[in-house]
């Protein structure tokens, strides 16, 4: 059984806090409730969800102030904001603090639940590259930031990999044995030309030529081996965060 998608809906309205959660429910994502800002605090300090569907106006600490102390202490868990009349100083406030998105109400619900049924998708990555070891440190780290990452070391299998299950990012290694990484983006592009791909290297002079090839193919980004990792998990995050939020709409 595939792991469900736990949502917390946040608003003092609880007649429709529960109707937003039988909805999610009964569409087969786990639900939970809150009723105020400091409520949603202590249940995601207890158990994080995978998003917070939170309205702006409630008593006590709002739903603006509410996901700021979330983003201290979880700063890549998505947050959509809501409300039937935000100022444009909340909203401002909102984009500042890392919401999501700011949706007005009433909701539109297939939007959201089309948009939950993504979010999950959007944590997997695929990492080619013929070294065991960076392999393993990276699927290690991301793993325990909440991704699913497969690997590929052999050139001709990443295709095959990628019509299995979706991809968020692929992670590509420029130097693959005698396989210049270029021809595994082309091959990439042909298929799936708008994926984001995230070139790494630890050859920047010799590979410069196949670092500008991937660039004019429209890469997201070129690391240099060794880098930091949190460096490749914040590209990770931005990407996930302009697809999820194009989804949404340009809600700021």
């Amino acid at each position: 059984m595939k792991e469900q998608i736990k949502v917390l809906v946040v608003d003092d309205d609880r007649s429709m806090v529960k109707t937003i959660c039988d909805i999610l429910r009964i569409s087969g994502f786990g639900a939970e409730s809150a009723f105020s800002g400091e409520e949603a605090l202590e249940k995601v300090k207890r158990e994080r969800p995978d998003c917070i569907l939170m309205d702006i106006k409630m008593p006590g600490i709002n739903g603006v102030e509410a996901l700021r102390r979330i983003k201290e202490f979880l700063p890549d868990l998505p947050v959509v904001l809501m409300s039937a009349y935000a100022t444009d100083e909340q909203a401002e406030e909102a984009k500042k603090n890392g919401a999501l998105a700011l949706l007005t109400k009433p909701i539109d619900i297939q939007m959201l639940l089309f948009f939950l049924s993504l979010l999950k998708k959007e944590k997997s990555i695929l990492v080619v590259d013929d070294d065991p070891a960076f392999c393993k440190t990276l699927k290690d780290i991301l793993q325990a930031r909440g991704y699913r990452v497969e690997t590929v070391s052999e050139p001709e299998k990443v295709l095959e990999e990628m019509e299995r299950e979706y991809k968020q990012v692929v992670v590509l290694d420029l130097k693959l044995g005698n396989v210049d990484g270029v021809d595994v983006l082309k091959n990439i592009r042909a298929k799936y030309p708008t994926k984001p791909v995230v070139l790494v290297t630890g050859y920047k002079v010799e590979m410069a030529a196949s670092i500008q090839n991937g660039l004019r193919m429209g890469v997201f980004a070129c690391l240099y081996k060794p880098f930091a990792m949190d460096e490749l998990i914040g590209i990770i995050e931005e990407i996930g965060r302009k697809k999820l939020h194009a989804l949404l709409g340009d809600s700021f």
